[in-house]
This record gives structure tokens, C-alpha cells and sequence, in this order.
């Protein structure tokens, strides 16, 4: 009976991991890395995890959000935001590609903020990286 409940519980872990993986961006192409760049910049507000899907002005910029952030303490007391986005317009070319994300951020005890994100990507080399990013505000 033990073994049984043992054997269900590795299925069912076995099928969360499967269906929270096949909801990751795949980061090798145009619109997986601007998917993972906003995962990392903007959900996670994790700029150093940002930077090797960035080149360029988008390298600048993210590296310029570390250094505005230095010594800011992130910890278990720390109430990060919830933040939920949808790609609303997407153009995709051979070597590159524009994406414009709607973003809802929500902050406990206070009003929802709408956000406006659009990620540029271009190939560096044979990857696809963010090239600039910029965001809008309500």
C-alpha cells in the first residue's frame, strides 16, 4: 500500500514538473528570450538574471538598474509584487523582432499599476538576445 501511494505521489510530481516546464519560455528564440527577459526583469525583479539574455542598449540599461539598486536588501520580509503580462502585439522577422507586453502589477494594499513593455530582440551571433526594452506608463 505504501510503495502505491509513494508511486502515485512520483507521477503526480512527475506531471506538475512536466506542465510547469512546458509553460517556460524557450529562451532560443525571438519571442522565448523577450518572454524570459520580462520573467527576469520585471516579474522576478531579478536584473543581474536578466543580463546574459541582453547586448547592447538593453545590456546598458539593465546594468544601470544594478548599479541604481546596489545595497538594496531583498529578503524574506520583502513583499514583492505580483506581476501578470500578456504579449498584445508581436513582430517577428528573420533577424529580429518587436514584442509589446501589457503588464498588471499588483501591490498588497494598494492599486493595481498597468505597465507597457516593449522588447526589441535581435541575433547576437547564433542566440537571440534583448537589444532595448523600454516601458510605458498609464
Amino acid at each position: 500500500m505504501r510503495r502505491q501511494t509513494r508511486s502515485k505521489a512520483t507521477t503526480l510530481l512527475f506531471l506538475g514538473l512536466a506542465a510547469v516546464s512546458g509553460c517556460m519560455p524557450n529562451d532560443s528564440s525571438s519571442r522565448g528570450v523577450a518572454e524570459v527577459f520580462v520573467d527576469k526583469h520585471y516579474v522576478q525583479i531579478d536584473p543581474a538574471g536578466a543580463e546574459p539574455f541582453c547586448f547592447g542598449l538593453a545590456l546598458a540599461k539593465v546594468k544601470e538598474v544594478r548599479k541604481l539598486t546596489a545595497g538594496v536588501v531583498i529578503d524574506e520580509m520583502t513583499k514583492k509584487p505580483t506581476v501578470r503580462y500578456k504579449i498584445v502585439e508581436a513582430k517577428e522577422e528573420a533577424d529580429h523582432g518587436t514584442y509589446v507586453f501589457d503588464g498588471t502589477i499588483y501591490v498588497e494594499g494598494d492599486d493595481a499599476l498597468s505597465r507597457r513593455w516593449i522588447v526589441s530582440t535581435r541575433k547576437d551571433g547564433e542566440k537571440w538576445k534583448v537589444s532595448n526594452f523600454t516601458e510605458e506608463y498609464d
